[in-house]
């Protein structure tokens, strides 16, 4: 159980695959257009259900619990030993 005033991420359909334009790839025209929403629970809530959120800039929206208190997964990439070498370099160079 969610309980309410928790930071949460919703998900919620636009448009479903046959409401979409056809001025758009084929393999983009066969999924749904979704959408999804940060903000804090109005009430206790399980995953997957539908919940009731209100976002920072106190926007109230509607949609199904997908995340609890999510956060950015940012990435650079793998280890590249090219750039640890490059690093060496320059650091030897500085002496």
């Amino acid at each position: 159980m969610v309980k309410k005033g928790t930071f949460v991420r919703i998900e919620k359909t636009i448009l479903e695959p046959e409401e979409r334009t056809s001025k758009i790839p084929d393999d983009t025209k066969k999924v749904p257009f979704k959408m999804w929403t940060k903000g804090y629970l109005q009430h206790d809530c399980e995953l997957n259900e539908e919940a009731t959120i209100v976002t920072v800039v106190n926007r109230t929206d509607i949609g199904k619990l997908v995340e609890v208190n999510p956060f950015y997964e940012l990435n650079y990439g793998t280890f590249l030993p090219e750039i640890a070498e490059i690093d060496r370099v320059i650091r030897n160079e500085r002496k």
